[in-house]
């Protein structure tokens, strides 16, 4: 364990031995550090949180602070972060509150660039990039391989889905749909991420039968409960289509059209 003499660390906080707590690093009660994480100098981690192993956190960075929830009354609650994320500068994640379920939770192999704020209640998956300044309001859910712009502010309850991408200076009000491009103030649909999915290796095909079911929601004019029908035909052929379905399923807010 490596811990530079000027760190101030609760007594009832755990750090792995293979941690690294830089200068002026302060960590609060009950928090935890997991195996390998690197906490550069000047980070802050709140009390009840848990930083899991792998994780590198860059200065001024704030992890596990209290919510900015004006309802917020000093109760217990919780962050979790999970394995293998980069946190860059001046970034703050704040835990979640008791009108939730009293946890923020953020997943692994996470990309957040310098400012970033993730508010309380806010869940957020794997294998995303959020570019510098990007706000995401309370109690937000962000799903795995998603890549929001910089400056780009997320409203609160808003879902953005897997695979979908936000471009710079964006404002989500609604939710976003997996697969979907989406951008401007406030943010409109452009179809799907194609340069994305050839990255990853998508087959050719893949890529055409998510394009058609993105048409069919999009810009074929049907009700829901039409497209619906039509994409439980295309998702036989292609089973990510299903990730589409469940966009339309579980939006509360009505999805960025």
């Amino acid at each position: 364990m490596s811990i530079h003499p000027t760190a101030i660390i609760d007594p009832t906080a755990s750090i792995h031995e293979t941690a690294q707590i830089g200068p002026y690093c302060i960590i609060g009660k009950n928090a935890k550090i997991g195996a390998h994480t690197v906490l550069r100098r000047h980070v802050i981690i709140g009390e009840n949180t848990t930083i899991g192993a792998y994780n590198d956190i860059y200065q001024f960075a704030s992890i596990g602070e209290n919510p900015q929830d004006l309802k917020y009354d000093g109760e217990e609650t919780f962050l979790e972060v999970g394995d293998h994320n980069r946190i860059r500068e001046a970034c703050t994640i704040h835990r979640g509150t008791a009108q939730d379920q009293g946890l923020t939770k953020i997943g692994s192999h996470n990309l957040l660039m310098v400012n970033v704020h993730i508010a309380h209640d806010c869940i957020v998956g794997d294998h995303n990039v959020l570019a510098n300044n990007v706000g995401v309001a309370g109690h937000a859910h962000i799903g795995d391989y998603v890549i929001i712009g910089g400056q780009s502010g997320v409203h609160q309850f808003c879902r953005i889905d897997d695979y979908s991408m936000i471009g710079g200076a964006s404002l989500i009000v609604k939710d976003v749909a997996a697969f979907v491009t989406v951008s401007g103030n406030p943010a409109k649909a452009h179809g799907i991420n194609k340069e994305g999915m050839r990255r990853k290796g998508w087959p050719a095909d893949t890529i055409k039968a998510i394009d058609e079911a993105y048409r069919v929601v999009f810009r074929s004019g049907l009700l829901r409960n039409e497209a619906l029908e039509q994409l439980s035909v295309l998702v036989e052929k292609e089973p990510k289509v299903q990730l589409l379905i469940d966009s339309i399923n579980n939006s509360q807010r009505g999805l960025v059209r």
